[in-house]
């Protein structure tokens, strides 16, 4: 079984990546010290496990609760390999989970402005 969980600090999310499955979760709250040292290994292996794909199902969620500035571009980086993972003909679920009139909300719904090929989905709280 090929998985990735990485249990959530007080700076860095749950990471919880089944790359058999094709579902990933970051849950939690993201401002790591280094935004390289935390994001670059997982871009790294999904960037190396979506290369592979052909016409999978990928489902990506979001639950965070909240994010600094600089792992906001991470994220925006994770939509960008996610489009690109749809582009390549998989059917890319991303789904937004946050709090109704959250802050969160408006930034997954600014990220998903780019987005054409994956499908993106949010998931309202209370």
């Amino acid at each position: 079984m090929d998985t990735l969980k990485i249990g959530a600090s007080a700076r860095t999310p749950e990471v919880d990546f089944d790359f058999d499955a094709n579902v990933y979760r970051l849950k939690g709250e993201c401002y790591p010290e280094d935004i390289a040292e935390f994001f670059a290994p997982l871009m790294d292996r999904l960037r190396e496990h979506f290369a592979r794909l052909r016409g999978a199902r990928v489902d990506f969620t979001f639950e965070l609760i909240y994010f600094n500035s600089s792992s906001a571009k991470a994220i925006l980086g994770l939509f960008d390999l996610l489009e690109q993972t749809a582009k390549a003909g998989n059917d890319v679920a991303i789904v937004w989970a946050c709090e109704e009139g959250d802050d969160i909300q408006e930034m997954g719904e600014e990220f998903a402005e780019d987005l054409t090929a994956a499908k993106f989905r949010l998931q309202l709280g209370e």
